[in-house]
């Protein structure tokens, strides 16, 4: 895995600075600078967009022990740490799920359960990021595009669906935890853990997965936030000059998450996220300098709004040890 991310760090890295060479960076600059201090209103925007997602987590918990004592307040902000974690630090955008594991625990929500929480949203992200390209596609065709320019897109469709899908279908079937501690466990040679920690994943997972109005009600907030993320690129857009309609606006974000996340060994997307505004751009007139300055404008607002969530986790981390040292007094 380490050196999975070195190489999609290197890769990353490398796209980008392809891209810069390629365009006009003073003049990307200069669009930047020129919309000025209202691009900063994608901060407080964004804390809206994390609002679905909490309340879609908030919906699963319902069905875990425990986890309907946990406030949506509190599941907000473990939203912006586990996507401060995901999009900032080299973890192929699955560590913000463990320390959301970890937070959920200081709630006293049972570790089955928490677990299994994080399993069903990651799985349903998948669901409506798939549901979110296929908009994003039908509204190119909408507008009188033809794929013929772009071949591949009809081709990941068909290509990563199977994804999701068989995905779900072993985590509801197939005991995959169970499975994957009994083949674990033959590479350890002495005191082997017991399994029940691994079956009660299992167990905790499949129930949830059985509970279809729960599972639609999360996967339609998660698409929700995934189309109200196409407010980004109207405003920067807007900002700098180019408006364009929603119908643009939501197919560049839907190509671009869909492409940041199909390559989450690439730390923060380095270069996808731009090379996908820049290719799929150019249909909506939009040139490679406005392209670039919509990508660094997202950016900015993951930076700041990604290392204050980051100082938070620290500082509650810090009161949780401070909390254990004087209960062990």
């Amino acid at each position: 895995m380490k050196i999975a991310l070195y190489l999609g760090a290197l890769a990353g890295v490398a796209l980008l600075v392809f891209l810069a060479v390629r365009v006009d960076l003073a003049a990307m600059v200069h669009v930047f600078t020129v919309a000025g201090w209202p691009l900063l209103g994608l901060l407080p925007y964004r804390m809206l967009y994390f609002l679905p997602y909490a309340i879609g987590w908030a919906i699963l918990l319902r069905t875990v022990e425990g986890g309907r004592h946990v406030g949506l307040g509190y599941l907000f902000w473990v939203a912006t740490v586990r996507e401060g974690i995901d999009r900032l630090l080299p973890v192929a955008s699955v560590g913000g799920g463990v320390v959301g594991v970890r937070l959920l625990r200081w709630r006293d929500v049972p570790m089955a359960g928490a677990s299994a929480s994080i399993i069903v949203e990651i799985l349903l992200t998948l669901f409506a990021l798939y549901l979110f390209f296929v908009l994003g596609v039908l509204l190119l065709l909408s507008v009188g595009m033809s794929l013929h320019g772009h071949p591949y897109l009809l081709l990941s469709l068909v290509v990563t669906l199977p994804v999701p899908v068989m995905t779900a279908w072993l985590l509801r079937h197939g005991s995959v935890f169970k499975r994957m501690h009994g083949f674990l466990m033959g590479f350890v040679t002495t005191s082997p853990p017991s399994s029940e920690a691994a079956a009660s994943l299992d167990r905790e997972v499949q129930t949830m997965l059985s509970r279809h109005r729960v599972l639609l009600e999360t996967c339609s907030l998660h698409f929700l936030a995934l189309v109200s993320g196409s407010f980004e690129v109207w405003f920067a857009l807007r900002l700098f000059g180019h408006p364009v309609d929603w119908t643009a606006a939501i197919v560049l974000e839907s190509f671009t998450q869909g492409l940041r996340h199909v390559a989450f060994v690439i730390p923060a997307g380095l270069g996808v996220q731009e090379a996908a505004l820049i290719l799929f751009g150019q249909t909506f007139g939009v040139d490679a300098e406005l392209a670039l300055a919509v990508s660094m404008a997202k950016r900015l607002r993951e930076v700041l709004l990604g290392v204050a969530a980051l100082l938070s986790w620290q500082w509650a981390e810090a009161r949780q040890i401070q909390k254990q040292w004087r209960a062990g007094e």
